[in-house]
């Protein structure tokens, strides 16, 4: 698999958005992908389409840290950025 570029970060997050995900940064952790989060009936359809946005972007791992900024500098985080 090959290995996602950090300038498709912006991307990677507003496709995962688009499925329903809360895709938010954890402070002093990383991110997380909301899918548990969601009813039964729509996990199970957002389940392959998350698959096939990991197979498109590939590995992520080394951009943890700028994933997560990412997702903090567009207030997608928890704890919100105004209480970091």
């Amino acid at each position: 698999m090959h290995r996602m570029k950090p300038e498709d970060i912006p991307a990677f997050v507003e496709e995962v958005a688009a499925t329903g995900c809360n895709i938010t940064a954890i402070a002093g952790v990383g991110y997380l992908i909301g899918d548990a989060d969601l009813p039964d009936e729509q996990f199970e359809e957002v389940v392959p389409k998350l698959s096939e946005i990991t197979k498109a972007y590939g590995k992520r791992d080394h951009l943890l840290k700028e994933i997560t900024e990412y997702l903090v500098s567009i207030g997608r985080s928890y704890p919100p950025p105004e209480v970091h």
